[in-house]
């Protein structure tokens, strides 16, 4: 009888490992889509998110000016602190360039609140607690959205998009990807 429990019991410790293996590669699979979506030249998908005063911001309503998004995983973390202040510390510069900033995360507007007040950041974070527009763009995470920026020009198309972000000159990688998309 001992014997049949621990094969039982090695059964279904093999089975359930494997719905866990299969789970993890359908959310793999299903990222690798979603990125393969959205290719320069092509249409940023328009969305509507609050940002930290609950206030609505909707992509669409930006046509006419240059937008970077940028998705990072965490409010108060070190490298998405630096990536925040690197921004904040050239913003003048990048809003004479006619660019706006919005960062997007999972954390709620009263997160994204208490981190702007104590960074004095002046450019608005967007709640995507429903992870629905990281999906859209193909950067949804399990627990947080993947750090990538997607620059959109003023006609609303996809000029650009950063992956290997350098946290403390990300200001200038968006400055000179939006130079070199001219």
């Amino acid at each position: 009888m001992k014997n049949i429990f621990n094969s039982t019991h090695v059964l279904l410790s093999l089975v359930g490992l494997m719905g866990v293996v299969l789970i993890f590669s359908g959310c793999r699979a299903s990222k690798k889509a979603a990125n393969n979506n959205l290719t320069i030249g092509t249409a940023a998908p328009d969305f509507s998110l609050v940002d930290e005063a609950n206030r609505p911001h909707t992509l669409s309503n930006m046509r006419g000016s240059r937008v970077a998004l940028y998705f990072y995983p965490k409010d108060q973390t070190p490298g998405c602190t630096a990536q925040a202040c690197s921004i904040r510390d050239s913003l003048g510069e990048l809003r004479n360039q006619n660019i706006h900033v919005w960062g997007i995360s999972y954390d709620s507007p009263a997160s994204h609140a208490a981190f702007k007040q104590k960074y004095h950041l002046t450019f608005p974070l967007l709640s995507d607690s429903s992870k629905e527009v990281a999906a859209l763009y193909g950067v949804k995470g399990f627990l947080m959205a993947k750090r990538v920026t997607f620059l959109i020009d003023e006609q609303g198309v996809l000029v650009g998009i950063i992956n290997n972000i350098d946290v403390k000159n990300h200001a200038q990688q968006i400055l000179s990807a939006f130079e070199a998309g001219k």
